[in-house]
């Protein structure tokens, strides 16, 4: 039987020992063995004078052996003097046995395989790969020599025996490993065959365009990247259709309510507002579920669209779940919500992990009879103790945070009611549209793109630390005119504890500098009722300045504050440092955002407190960041998953992205068996993670 399906340990010389150590590379099967890429490659084709040699030079050298030595150095090491006609090379070995040292006698031939660096007796190669050979022996290699990633305990050459056992196996039963892509639609979009491809990669010809390859540009490489990316897609497709397959309520009839809501609020919705809106009532009109992302820059009012969203599910007789990351964004939703529906009579309850005892169940006994219209928490509204009378929305807040897991776990709170709610996600962190295309296949998009009117936009300083006492100054100026001012702490140690002492001898320190102000405190490990007081007490104008880690990134609305100050700018990402300054110019007053960094900026983060400086558009920073950081990154991929990628780029394969959507349409009309193999091949067990919540 010739299944590369098989486990590695079908192959000669794979015990328990070695397959442990592929299992490291993710390799399993003998087709994982295939799908593991070299790389990069060595020119091994031809043989190199030694003469022509130079230091830092590849190569493949052939010769006599004239000497063989034990020198006594610093380290022991073997010493081997090869010669051919044209020069003379030393090989110099640290590791011996004394078998090896018997190898290579005089006279012997030898051909090897390494770097040329200046030694202690001219050019020499350190530890080369060699082997003796009889004169006028084989030819060298006829293609290029892949070199793969690897483990500890697991050699290259040891690597590339394998791969080339499993690549005889391809060629002796080819059907055992099928394209996966039909050849009319590889014919379409103008795709190489996976045979071809895989071929090609682990045995390339000696012309082959090396810079393409170590780009991972040439077309073979392209074909099998463009493959992931659609099996990714087509995992996210069948997201959305498991979770599609079930009803939702249709929710036709808020309009009413909704009007009666928009008549109290002080200021009147944008045209962006307005037109998501639409699409989303489009959505919820219909017993299909609504799977739809809303993106909308810093400061774009998606709050009042999740509201309004809301408003539908309680016309329609059903509750709406409204989830944030953080208690303390949970918190303000909560305030917002309860604050805009008092007045039209509907309940809001609040659920988090820090309530506790009577109240706690007060609560929960609330939302299963139905009492409690709107329900905002944290991952609290996830807990299985936690059962709703009939959720038909649930809204998501900054989803990056949560994962595909997480949405067909919703579906599992409306089952109660024999019915999967709606789902309306919100990100106040611009997802580049590339992304979108791949982390979110299962949502549809829209984007709230303009800005309330009256919103000034925020000015952007960088300064070096040793200018801290002008920042100071400028803080004492802000305050005094009745404005009020955030100073964020920032320290690259993950350590939730240090985060906290260095935000406590901050505020110590501007306490004692500005004794005149008010100064507060919000870290992580504050108790939630400590931080909502804290937050009340700056909001209300008690506090001229707030002290803060980065927990205030999302959410926190304060008008009057219009100043933010944030240190060591260079350690966070783009969109962290987007969304902190999305704290200040939420009023009428001019803004102003001071990144004080500590010199000397590497060129990386020279180029990203640019980027801030000269962009407040939350789309253009995020592609920045997307550019620089990378995908896994930029959409706190840990959860989608998406950074798990095999071959495909997201950055270097933005511009593939654009045919997976018309592929994997394609595929699912024309050829729809062939989506299971295709996710199975390259999500292997993740691909049932999906489906199994």
């Amino acid at each position: 039987m010739n299944d590369l399906a098989q486990p590695v340990t079908e192959l000669t010389g794979v015990g328990e020992a070695l397959a442990a150590k592929l299992a490291r590379l993710r390799v399993q099967t003998i087709a994982d063995l295939l799908f593991h890429l070299p790389l990069r490659y060595q020119d091994r084709t031809r043989i190199t004078p030694i003469g022509t040699l130079r230091a830092g030079m590849e190569g493949v050298v052939e010769g006599e052996v004239s000497a063989a030595d034990v020198v006594k150095g610093r380290r022991r090491s073997l010493l081997v003097r090869l010669k051919d006609d044209s020069g003379i090379i030393s090989l110099r070995f640290f590791h011996f046995s004394p078998a090896q040292q018997q190898q290579f006698q005089r006279g012997t031939h030898v051909r090897c395989f390494g770097e040329a660096r200046a030694g202690a007796t001219g050019l020499e190669i350190y530890h080369p790969e060699y082997r003796l050979i009889g004169t006028g022996e084989a030819p060298v290699e006829d293609h290029l020599t892949p070199i793969y990633p690897t483990t500890e305990g697991l050699t290259q050459p040891r690597l590339r025996g394998l791969i080339g056992q499993a690549l005889k196996r391809l060629a002796e039963a080819p059907e055992s490993l099928p394209d996966g892509i039909p050849e009319p639609l590889r014919e379409r979009f103008r795709l190489p065959g996976l045979h071809e491809c895989l071929r090609y990669l682990h045995e390339p010809p000696p012309d082959a365009d090396l810079e393409r390859l170590a780009e991972g540009r040439h077309p073979t490489q392209r074909r099998l990247a463009l493959e992931e990316l659609l099996a990714h897609q087509l995992s996210l497709r069948q997201v959305r259709l498991r979770i599609q397959a079930d009803g939702a309520p249709a929710l036709p009839s808020g309009r009413g309510l909704q009007a009666r809501f928009v008549a109290q609020l002080p200021f009147s919705l944008t045209g962006a507002q307005q037109r998501v809106l639409d699409e989303i009532a489009r959505d919820l009109e219909t017993e299909c579920p609504m799977l739809r992302l809303v993106q909308g820059d810093v400061g774009s009012g998606k709050t009042v669209v999740a509201a309004m969203a809301a408003l539908a599910a309680i016309a329609g007789g059903c509750q709406a779940a409204v989830m944030a990351p953080t208690e303390i964004l949970a918190e303000q939703h909560f305030r917002n919500f309860r604050e805009w529906f008092a007045p039209l009579g509907i309940e809001v309850a609040w659920l988090a992990g820090k309530l506790k005892g009577k109240a706690r169940l007060d609560t929960k006994a609330a939302i299963a009879d139905g009492r409690a219209q709107v329900v905002v928490g944290t991952h609290a509204l996830f807990q299985e103790d936690v059962h709703f009378q009939r959720l038909g929305l649930a809204i998501v807040d900054e989803q990056h945070r949560f994962g595909v897991h997480q949405r067909l776990a919703l579906r599992q709170k409306g089952e109660a009611g024999g019915l999967t709610p709606h789902q309306l996600i919100m990100t106040a962190t611009p997802i580049p549209r590339t992304l979108a295309m791949s982390a979110y296949a299962d949502l549809d998009l829209s984007v709230i793109d303009e800005l309330p009117p009256g919103r000034t936009p925020v000015q952007t300083v960088a300064v070096p630390d040793e200018r801290r006492p002008e920042v100071v100054a400028r803080i004492r100026n802000a305050c005094a005119e009745g404005r009020q001012a955030y100073w964020v702490c920032t320290l690259i140690e993950e350590s939730e504890a240090l985060q906290c002492q260095a935000a406590e001898a901050t505020r110590d320190a501007l306490t004692e500098a500005l004794p005149e102000l008010a100064v507060g405190l919000v870290h992580g490990r504050m108790k939630a009722a400590e931080k909502a007081a804290v937050m009340a007490a700056f909001k209300s104008g008690e506090l001229d300045l707030l002290v803060a880690t980065t927990v205030i990134e999302v959410g926190v609305d304060v008008p009057n504050a219009s100043l933010m100050i944030i240190e060591n700018p260079e350690r966070l990402g783009l969109s962290q440092l987007h969304q902190l300054r999305g704290r200040v110019g939420r009023g009428s007053t001019e803004s102003f955002c001071v990144l004080l960094y500590h010199p000397p900026l590497s060129a990386h983060s020279r180029e990203r407190l640019a980027v801030m400086r000269e962009s407040t558009d939350g789309f253009r920073i995020a592609e920045k960041d997307l550019e620089l950081r990378g995908p896994g990154e930029v959409l706190g991929t840990r959860q989608t998953g998406l950074a798990q990628m095999k071959i495909a780029d997201l950055e270097r394969d933005r511009d593939l992205l654009e045919r997976v959507s018309p592929l994997a349409r394609a595929l699912l009309e024309e050829a729809p068996d062939a989506s299971e193999p295709l996710i199975r091949r390259w999500l292997g067990d993740e691909a049932g993670r999906y489906g199994q919540v």
